[in-house]
């Protein structure tokens, strides 16, 4: 085998676990300009909207088909008390977001305003709990305003509000990140909480609710064990295609970035050696949900309990001249491979990653899609065509993909391939996701499509002439995906050559 080649050795015939179109989840928290000015502009603004609601995002992330939005939070949502969001907005009392550059919150955007993005998204709301200074009573009664159909205290409420139909809520998370901003527990005080207050997010007429208790954060096994060892027996297999009970998934927290907490690194002046930090610290994503993944197997053997990754990117240091607690950051082509091989790894252990959702969507860590305060004008990021590119593997069956040849560069004591790669089939298609981490040089992967015949295919690629390159206003697709020419029928399948630091996509058409 050439030097410069690889091989991907993909059974089109043989469907692994399938990969949930909520690994393609989003996070919007009330944090700088996330909600205020990126998603929500109130229903003065110039800019076009409906309900205050910018019109652009909104049409922006519906072509990704985005499957879910969790709000208010992150650490916002401990300090969030949802009766403060609803009733006319003038009326509504302020507070202090103490977490997010102690400026004071309006609550204007509310329990109503988020499910009506939602609605206008074609997304699945995942809300997100106050346990940390919230009650029992509060999360039950917030669960009721949304989702009951009848009469009831919270739904005549809700009707009072505006609101006559009860909304679908699917996902609920119990907390977040307990062990810090959430409540600085210890999971032994949490694992019972988490108990306690799932019990009381109850099930209201059709609504059917999926619980996510607050889990590890990194590679805090500890806390993942307690949490496991707090569900009643999940080994019998005659319960093996029930849910967990009273809560059905634990979710984890890992952040990308090349510096310490104090000084996490540049978005956009970084060196060769941070961009391959960057990534290495990226696939070690793929250990964590290994490594969790086993304790969890070894409570849960029929995999009833899911892995919720609904914090995850790159976390950098603000833009120089923005408020600190903003978490304001520039996208660059290095954020678009880090989320490629964050997918990959999802991909792989689709048997138990139900869903993940990266930090944040608009205007905060890595963002789909950056407004500009100045002009108004919506610019959408390195990272937001990595989600489009990958649309296909939404609800589709994964297929494992075996590498060969392979090169690796050591970096941060470990070794980094410098290909990655994941796949998945859905009836008559099959999409081919493949990274080239090399900064310098390209490289040519030969797909051995085994078991089924490929009657057509079609890439696609991300790439830029700069590691660093970033879109803006004034050059919004400098970083873009193209049309991949280099795809070429081979005895085995097809060879395809990628460009250098970047992202491609093969579709096939099978017979």
């Amino acid at each position: 085998m050439p030097q410069d080649q690889s091989t991907a050795i993909i059974d089109l015939d043989v469907p692994g676990p399938r990969i949930s179109r909520h690994v393609y989840g989003h996070f919007a928290e009330h944090l700088g300009r996330c909600i205020y000015d990126g998603f929500y502009v109130g229903e003065d603004a110039d800019v076009p909207h409906v309900r205050g609601i910018r019109t652009d995002v909104v049409e922006a992330l519906r072509a990704l088909q985005i499957p879910n939005l969790r709000w208010p939070g992150g650490c916002f949502a401990d300090d969030y008390h949802w009766r403060d969001g609803i009733g006319p907005r003038d009326q509504r009392p302020r507070m202090v977001n103490s977490h997010w550059g102690d400026v004071v919150e309006d609550n204007s955007f509310g329990t109503h305003e988020f499910m009506d993005l939602c609605e206008l998204l074609g997304a699945d709301a995942y809300i997100s709990g106050n346990v940390g200074s919230g009650s029992v009573a509060e999360m039950s009664e917030w669960i009721e305003y949304l989702t009951r159909a009848d009469d009831s205290p919270m739904a005549a409420l809700r009707r009072e509000n505006g609101r006559d139909e009860p909304w679908k809520v699917p996902f609920f998370g119990i907390g977040n990140e307990a062990w810090g901003c959430g409540g600085n527990l210890r999971v032994e005080q949490f694992a019972s909480l988490a108990r306690q207050y799932s019990t009381y997010v109850r099930n209201h007429g059709e609504n059917t609710t999926y619980r996510i208790a607050a889990g590890a954060s990194d590679a805090d096994l500890h806390w993942t064990e307690v949490l496991m060892r707090s569900f009643d027996a999940l080994d019998d297999p005659a319960d093996a295609d029930k849910p967990g009970d009273p809560f059905q998934a634990i979710s984890l927290h890992y952040y990308t970035m090349t510096g310490p907490w104090q000084d996490k690194g540049s978005a956009t002046e970084f060196s060769e050696d941070e961009w391959y930090l960057a990534l290495q610290r990226a696939a070690f994503m793929e250990r964590l949900l290994t490594r969790h993944g086993q304790v969890m197997d070894r409570y849960d053997p029929h995999r009833r309990i899911g892995l919720v990754v609904d914090e995850w990117g790159t976390w950098w240091n603000v833009e120089p001249g923005t408020n600190p607690g903003f978490l304001y950051q520039q996208n660059t082509l290095r954020d678009a491979l880090v989320a490629s091989v964050h997918f990959d790894a999802f991909h792989r252990h689709a048997d138990r990653v139900v869903m993940t959702n990266i930090a944040q969507t608009v205007n905060v860590l890595q963002a789909m899609l950056l407004t500009d305060p100045e002009t108004g004008a919506l610019v959408r990021t390195p990272s937001y065509h990595v989600f489009a590119m990958n649309t296909p593997h939404h609800d589709a069956d994964s297929l494992a993909v075996h590498l060969q040849g392979v090169p690796t560069r050591t970096t941060d004591g470990a070794e980094l391939p410098l290909v990655s790669a994941s796949a998945s089939v859905s009836g008559d298609r099959a999409h081919v996701s493949l990274t080239n981490l090399d900064a310098e040089a390209e490289r040519t992967i030969v797909l051995d499509l085994r078991g089924r015949e490929v009657t057509g295919h079609e890439g696609r690629v991300l790439t830029a002439p700069e590691l660093a390159t970033h879109n803006s206003p004034d050059a919004p697709d400098a970083v873009a995906p193209v049309a991949l020419e280099s795809v070429r029928p081979h005895e085995r399948g097809l060879e395809v050559t990628l460009p250098a630091h970047s992202y491609a996509t093969v579709s096939l058409t099978l017979a």
